[in-house]
């Protein structure tokens, strides 16, 4: 099994795909950047974009997962779900499957959420809204990695200092939730 992992740090943060890899036993590549948002994987003139569109073209994959920047989904809906639509037509005409990373709301009293002026519930909220919308409306698969840390942040420290990435068990969940979805298809698909 291949997969493509495309996004930035909240994907490659702690070597998350290392972790996704080790859980599935699959080949994981991931094509990411800091900051990076999924409009540029679509674009061949940029480094990112250049090097995805040829993966998508030239290599065979099982599943591709979509990571939108930390609030692209709420503070740039219209590039989002256009990036996402022309993302998982590519997908699709690759013969692989599309999976939406549903990325978490910032820490709870965290700096950047003050910073953005941002409600945490709303925010997770409209964050969940997007991505599931974003899944739907193009048939893809969800892994709510978001979802997971808003039931657990309570409980357990998810967040790495600056209270935006994930530490080490926060980018754990994110794979162990991104592997489920992939057994469930698996399954359903036998």
């Amino acid at each position: 099994m291949r997969i493509l992992m495309l996004g930035n740090s909240f994907t490659f943060t702690n070597n998350m795909p290392k972790m996704l890899s080790e859980l599935t036993g699959a080949e994981v590549i991931h094509h990411t950047r800091g900051g990076a948002r999924l409009s540029e994987q679509l674009n061949p003139n940029t480094n990112l974009g250049g090097r995805t569109q040829a993966a998508l073209q030239d290599e065979k994959w099982d599943y591709v997962v979509l990571q939108e920047m930390s609030h692209g989904p709420i503070t740039a809906p219209k590039s989002f779900f256009s990036s996402v639509e022309q993302l998982c037509r590519q997908i699709r005409a690759n013969g692989a499957v599309p999976i939406m990373f549903a990325t978490w709301t910032y820490q709870k009293g965290g700096a950047k959420l003050t910073d953005k002026g941002w409600d945490y519930d709303e925010m997770a909220q409209k964050l969940s809204e997007a991505y599931h919308k974003a899944a739907r409306e193009n048939n893809a698969l969800i892994a709510d990695v978001g979802n997971r840390f808003y039931e657990l942040s309570h409980a357990q420290s998810l967040y790495a200092a600056d209270g935006v990435h994930p530490n080490e068990a926060g980018s754990h969940i994110a794979a162990e939730t991104i592997a489920a979805v992939i057994r469930q298809h698996e399954k359903e698909a036998q």
